[in-house]
């Protein structure tokens, strides 16, 4: 599909370096992509005196927004009292067709309940799931697990939309003709797990809209072996919080103990284009963040320590759902199916 023209609204006032860190990833992401634009909302006044540090970036329209919500702050209070924010101002962008996609590097679960306040969930979704983009052991292989914090409880017909939704995702952002679909269980045998990963299994392998081969163990999520594997948001934070954490452990030990030595800093010098490579392969923020499924709109939400570079490719995410259309795909799988529950904002 060709690529088309997006606007992207991006939450300036929104993570732990904003608004510097998120106006210089604007700034990258506008000069590298084609056809986007992005629209800066936030304070004014602090993004006008960030773009002034870059006087060569290309001009960025700033959408007015009065605060942010707080990382302590209750999601759905502080969303009523301050509707001015910038994460329900530009969520509003979208919702009016201003705007083709949000993203976000401020409170997660603000911008969730944002999400669905604004936009609202695809017809036939109950809960709305965060896709993550996960490497696996293949170079040109990637896998996507969701939900890794939107839901902690989930029922197994959420598990099933999750599915779903993860199964679309593969197919059209990530190329996969044919996504194979796990479910992350203790064990590959179908009695494995508890009642909920029992019944899920069984839902799971009578839909006819994916291509579910199994049970999926930790040891699975990284083989290549699964396109996308479902699990609940509280098993999926700390799966994908886990998984951050090991490759940046990883990095640093490449770091410290490659160069030991006289041969260490030849070798190093002569494995500098391989260890670029293992870092872009390994590095999170190679995506900039997670994909919001299941509800009207494209949403991406990123980590609170994003940098410019993460932003950049976050923008760059909210990008290629917006041309592969994403939404429309999922909503064409799920809309004659009747919602059987109200979605559970989460608080971080």
């Amino acid at each position: 599909m060709a690529s088309t023209r997006a606007r992207i609204a991006l939450d300036a006032m929104g993570g732990d370096d904003a608004p510097a860190a998120i106006v210089a990833g604007a700034i990258a992401a506008q000069t590298e992509l084609d056809n986007v634009d992005v629209l800066l909302v936030g304070d004014p006044d602090q993004i006008q005196a960030c773009l002034n540090q870059h006087p060569n970036a290309p001009k960025l329209e700033i959408v007015p927004a009065e605060g942010t919500i707080e990382m302590h702050e209750e999601p759905l209070g502080a969303l009523r009292r301050k509707p001015k924010a910038s994460i329900n101002v530009a969520m509003q962008l979208v919702k009016d067709g201003k705007a083709d996609a949000v993203v976000s590097a401020g409170h997660s679960g603000a911008a969730m309940a944002a999400a669905l306040l604004r936009l609202g969930r695809l017809r036939g979704i109950d809960r709305p799931a965060i896709a993550a983009v996960f490497p696996t052991n293949r170079a040109d292989k990637s896998v996507v697990i969701l939900d890794v914090g939107a839901n902690v409880d989930c029922r197994p017909k959420y598990l099933e939309q999750f599915a779903v939704m993860g199964s679309v995702y593969s197919q059209y952002v990530l190329g996969v003709d044919t996504p194979r679909v796990g479910l992350l269980n203790i064990g590959e045998e179908e009695s494995k797990g508890n009642a909920a990963a029992i019944e899920a299994h069984e839902i799971l392998r009578q839909n006819q809209y994916i291509n579910f081969v199994g049970n999926a163990e930790g040891r699975d999520v990284l083989s290549g072996n699964f396109d996308a594997i479902v699990c609940d948001g509280f098993v999926g934070n700390i799966l994908l919080k886990f998984a951050e954490a090991v490759g940046n452990i990883v990095v640093q030990m490449l770091r410290e103990e490659l160069p030991r030595g006289l041969n260490g800093k030849v070798g190093t010098a002569l494995l500098k284009p391989n260890l670029q490579r293992l870092k872009k392969r390994i590095d999170a923020a190679e995506h900039g963040g997670g994909l919001l499924l299941g509800v009207e709109g494209v949403c991406i939400i990123s980590h609170g320590s994003s940098d410019a570079f993460a932003i950049a490719n976050a923008i760059r995410s909210a990008k290629s759902a917006v041309d592969k259309n994403i939404i429309d795909r999922i909503q064409s799988l799920t809309r004659d199916k009747k919602p059987t529950a109200e979605p559970v904002i989460a608080s971080d």
